[in-house]
């Protein structure tokens, strides 16, 4: 299977809440918008999409409809500390203040107005003790 584009798409009832989230917090624009379904788009890159969905839709399996649960979006950025600072001034939640992991990660965990997980990422250099895990190719700089 070669696949041609990715994305999550999230399951809400408050579409119009979700996509405003995602526009107004994390730069989005939708390119089709409907009252059950957007599709957003990075306004900085146009291969980051994500989608949101109405979660009784008639379109998903009556086994599969409803809410979001379980899920986190990791979005991998240049500067976090910039990042961090607007969503503070925000007022979004900050479940995870911005810190240093060493396993190679700058990061803090917000969330969208549904409980999705949202954790804002760069790559760092890991610690010695977690350098061994990596791929040689995948080692962040």
């Amino acid at each position: 299977m070669k696949s041609t584009q990715y994305y999550p798409v999230i399951q809400t009832m408050d579409v119009a809440g979700t996509t405003a989230f995602y526009v107004e917090n994390f730069r989005f624009k939708p390119t089709f918008e409907s009252d059950w379904y957007c599709h957003l788009q990075s306004a900085e890159d146009e291969k980051v999409n994500i989608a949101v969905l109405h979660g009784d839709h008639e379109t998903i399996p009556e086994e599969g409809r409803g809410t979001v649960n379980g899920l986190i979006l990791n979005f991998e950025v240049e500067d976090p500390d910039a990042v961090y600072e607007t969503a503070q001034k925000a007022g979004l939640p900050i479940l995870k203040t911005l810190r240093d992991e060493p396993f190679g990660q700058r990061h803090f965990i917000t969330k969208d107005p549904n409980g999705v997980l949202i954790d804002v990422i760069k790559p760092i250099p890991p610690s010695p003790e977690f350098l061994a895990q990596y791929a040689a190719e995948a080692v962040p700089s």
